[in-house]
């Protein structure tokens, strides 16, 4: 991770950006991470494609803050813009929505050798992503993610896909962005519960392998919510620790699973809640499934009830929900939870995979689990909700 400087008179009140790599050979990229940086972010995309064509694919939501300035900028360095809009939420990630991105960037006559440019949070990139690696067999792609989830996390990485009735993110490709660009400025229009599901991400890495991290976060959660340094050191961080993890392991054979700490009990959640935003978002569930995790990891007798309780202290101490009763309205029993995690990803010729932990910042990857002890789990959880 490297600190750059940045001239005054391109981006104005910008006084650096962090640059983290992404190693992976010649399909490696950077991550600029900065405050205000859309100029610097609008000369990277033209640097990939000089004289060349953006598809700029944004939600309703996104594109009327932030579309125009990012066009005018994109338009400034030469290139040819055209607009997709989506609408905002979960639900957007459909066959009929990728349908319909993908009619509308070859409508764009966005070739080969032009770009995407994925405006929005995690739902934007995962649809607009899928979108790139699927028009005109792959076409190259920039992540400008404008939530914290999204910039910690799903824009990093390569992982595009969309939602089946079946389970999330269940069809997709591994595609690689070829730069993304987090510019902070743009998380000051997100509404508190919002970034608050985005840090759930951000202390994730500290409790898969970095419990000094994790400290940290309990010491400046707070401050993480500021336009400050503690910010950007936490976007920079989490943005390190994911890049390291996609070096070693771009397609989730081997240890890359452990980004999904919480991930197993989450998207059963978003599933049993229809993927309604307005009962829960990403990020909540997964602070819900990394406090579920930990209290699993205490019942199988690997980590100690201390440390699931340190866990849940301080996402509830940030606002972020721990207990199944927290979710709100119905989300079924312990037998649809768990039918709904037999479609996870991680799942092996039928057999539970799930990320557990021996302790704050000792996450490993557990295999076959046993489907009885999930479920006895789960039915004393969803009594601890009733009492």
């Amino acid at each position: 991770m490297t600190d750059a400087p940045v001239s005054p008179a391109s981006d104005a009140g910008v006084s650096a950006i962090r640059t983290v790599p992404v190693a992976l050979g010649d399909r490696a990229y950077d991550i600029l991470i900065g405050r205000g940086i859309r100029a610097a972010g609008a000369r990277g995309v033209a640097a990939l494609a000089p004289g060349g064509a953006v598809a700029i694919v944004t939600d309703e939501t996104v594109g009327g803050l932030h579309a125009d300035e990012i066009a005018a900028a994109l338009e400034g360095e030469g290139l040819r813009v055209a607009r997709v809009t989506v609408p905002p939420g979960e639900a957007t990630k459909s066959y009929a929505q990728f349908a319909a991105v993908c009619d509308a960037i070859i409508a764009a006559r966005i070739e080969r050798g032009d770009l995407v440019v994925a405006l929005g949070g995690g739902v934007v990139g995962d649809l607009a992503g899928f979108a790139a690696a699927s028009v005109r067999r792959g076409v190259r792609f920039v992540q400008w993610p404008t939530t914290l989830l999204a910039q910690v996390d799903s824009s990093v990485g390569g992982k595009t896909g969309i939602n089946s009735p079946h389970g999330k993110n269940l069809v997709g490709a591994f595609h690689q962005p070829s730069l993304v660009i987090a510019d902070m400025a743009l998380l000051d229009t997100l509404s508190p519960r919002e970034f608050r599901a985005g840090y759930a991400e951000v202390v994730k890495y500290g409790l898969i392998d970095d419990p000094a991290f994790f400290a940290w976060c309990e010491r400046h959660g707070p401050a993480v919510f500021g336009a400050g340094e503690e910010c950007a050191h936490a976007v920079a961080k989490s943005c390190a620790a994911k890049a390291a993890v996609v070096a070693r392991d771009e397609h989730e054979n081997g240890d890359r699973a452990l980004l999904n700490l919480g991930h197993t009990f989450g998207h059963a959640l978003e599933r049993a809640c229809g993927y309604d935003g307005a009962r829960l978002v990403h990020g909540e569930g997964v602070a819900v499934g990394m406090a579920l995790a930990f209290r699993f990891s205490v019942r199988l007798g690997l980590a100690s009830g201390q440390d699931a309780q340190r866990v849940a202290r301080h996402l509830e101490s940030i606002g972020l929900p721990t207990r199944l009763q927290d979710v709100p309205g119905d989300i079924g029993n312990a037998d649809s939870l768990l039918d709904a995690m037999a479609q996870d990803k991680k799942v092996r010729r039928g057999a539970l995979t799930f990320i557990l932990a021996r302790g704050i910042g000792e996450s490993f990857i557990a295999r076959d689990v046993a489907r009885e002890d999930v479920r006895a789990f789960l039915k004393d959880e969803f009594a601890d909700s009733a009492r």
